[in-house]
């Protein structure tokens, strides 16, 4: 290769190999054009030189071609993928992006906050993204009203983990009697685990307490710490209104209350256009509450940044409080999903009909079991 010519690809930055290549081919090229030349006698000799330098652009295009189909074929498949709560457990795919988990398993993926189930529902309805990561609430109500085409195919919890914070002066469930109870919203997971709760406690939801809707956790603190609710049905951000003051008048963890709170929510045509990339994402998830349970400090630093809370104590206690409750192989359990229809059949009695594994499909689960991913993942099973 002249000093010209390899001084121009230089400066267009090919790559040493493709520089050798390309010489190599230029090279046996231009060894067959001089014997033909020779073969055939006189007068061809003017031809070789043009020749070669056709040569040399024509292999040069050749790999910039094959180059070309090797990015593509390497591209990074997109993915944009919802979660409807600002919750510890939903922090797994924030914990797979710090532990570069979507770019081992080849996915450019994007996390959008859309708060309340519902909303994200009709954000997936309307295909704004094709995984989520919600209450299922939102999507059982969809789906009982004809968006069938909504799937579950995995969980990371089964039941609710809620507890309900008060003011000093309310030391048992009984005190809450007559006063202003807050939940995110009305038919959202708080609220759910407040009416179970409370009947749990002897006490009668619909005639006993007053709810009151703050728009979220953060806010329902704020509302907490203004005077605006007596108590609080609270999730993520319990130990900082116990850090204010505030104490557990109903500890939820303990409870355990059935309920698909955090499930992976998709739909049935994404899975059959683009199943392999739903597999990816899901192996991706497996990992990253692997880390979770195993890796503390990696996990504590990763929610730190996804919640906002700098407090140490109180984020530790808020992961700590989750540990039990988030599925180490993202099972989902249909008494999860029946407490869900349950909790619809007396506002729609359309959902009395329907069974949970109508909204299941444990494709993915199983794949992962019989594949030998789990096992390589966990270790056998004792």
């Amino acid at each position: 290769m002249r000093q010209h010519e390899r001084k121009i690809l230089n400066e267009i930055k090919i790559p040493p190999f493709v520089l050798s290549a390309v010489e190599g081919l230029r090279q046996g090229f231009s060894a067959t054009c001089l014997v033909n030349d020779v073969d055939n006698g006189p007068g061809r000799a003017q031809y070789v030189a043009p020749l070669r330098g056709n040569v040399m652009c024509a292999v040069i295009l050749i790999l910039f071609v094959l180059l070309g189909f090797v990015d593509i074929a390497r591209a990074a498949d997109r993915l944009v993928g919802l979660h409807a709560a600002m919750a510890v457990s939903q922090s797994l795919p924030a914990i797979a992006r710090e532990a570069g988990l979507f770019k081992k398993n080849n996915l450019d993926f994007e996390l959008v906050f859309i708060q309340s189930s519902g909303a994200a529902a009709a954000a997936m309805l309307g295909g704004d993204a094709e995984i989520g990561i919600l209450g299922a609430v939102g999507v059982t109500r969809a789906y009982i009203s004809g968006a069938q085409d909504f799937v579950l195919i995995g969980t990371i919890k089964n039941i609710l983990t809620h507890s309900i914070v008060a003011r000093p002066e309310i030391k048992r469930p009984q005190d809450l009697k007559g006063k202003r109870i807050g939940v995110t919203r009305f038919s959202s997971n708080s609220h759910y685990f407040a009416l179970h709760a409370l009947a749990r406690s002897g006490l009668d939801p619909s005639r006993d307490v007053i709810f009151r809707q703050t728009g979220g956790d953060v806010a329902g603190l704020a509302a907490l710490t203004n005077g605006q609710v007596d108590a609080m049905a609270i999730l993520t951000y319990g130990p900082s209104a116990i850090a204010q003051g505030f104490h557990y008048v109903i500890y939820g963890p303990d409870m355990r209350i059935p309920y698909a709170a955090a499930s992976f929510t998709t739909r049935r045509s994404v899975i059959a256009r683009r199943p392999q990339v739903i597999g990816a994402y899901m192996r991706t998830l497996a990992e990253a509450a692997k880390i979770f349970h195993t890796d503390r400090e990696f996990t504590l630093k990763v929610l730190a940044k996804f919640l906002r809370i700098d407090d140490r104590k109180s984020l530790q206690e808020a992961y700590e409080s989750e540990i039990p409750a988030v599925e180490q192989r993202l099972d989902l359990r249909t008494e999860a999903i029946q407490a869900v229809l349950e909790e619809i059949a007396p506002t729609d009695a359309r959902a009395k009909s329907v069974k949970p594994q109508q909204l299941i499909d444990r494709k993915y689960l199983d794949e992962m079991e019989k594949s030998g991913f789990y096992e390589t993942l966990w270790g056998k099973a004792k």
